[in-house]
């Protein structure tokens, strides 16, 4: 889609502070984070459709032992509407992204999946 473009994607917990260098903030859970106002999160946007559908989180739980298959069946889920990172991919390109999830795994969590979906898209 974006070939040639050389994309910025940081992964971040969104209860981290922004940075002062840091590019726009999208958040990528299809639930508000616990605790945090919207003036607080520093958001660009939300790409609610762009996060794991509910049953396939549910099914994951957050359990380190089944993140191996819920990368799978995520991967399948974008793959099936990829219109759904259209505007991270434009993000990723023009002035980079931060992927902002609310997890405290931050090794296994929807966002590192997501960033890697993002690379392989610009990479076409």
């Amino acid at each position: 889609m974006n070939r040639g473009c050389a994309p910025r994607v940081i992964v971040r917990r969104i209860y981290e502070p922004v940075g002062p260098d840091e590019p726009p903030r999208w958040l990528v859970d299809r639930v508000w984070p616990r605790g945090l106002s919207k003036a607080a999160a520093g958001l660009a946007g939300w790409a609610r459709d762009a996060a794991p559908t509910t049953a396939l989180r549910q099914w994951f739980g957050h359990k380190p032992a089944r993140f191996l298959e819920f990368r799978r069946r995520y991967l399948v889920e974008l793959r099936a509407h990829p219109e759904v990172v259209d505007a991270l991919v434009a993000a990723a390109c023009e002035s980079g992204v931060v992927l902002a999830y609310a997890a405290r795994d931050e090794t296994h969590n929807n966002a590192v999946v997501l960033r890697e979906y993002l690379m392989e898209r610009v990479d076409g």
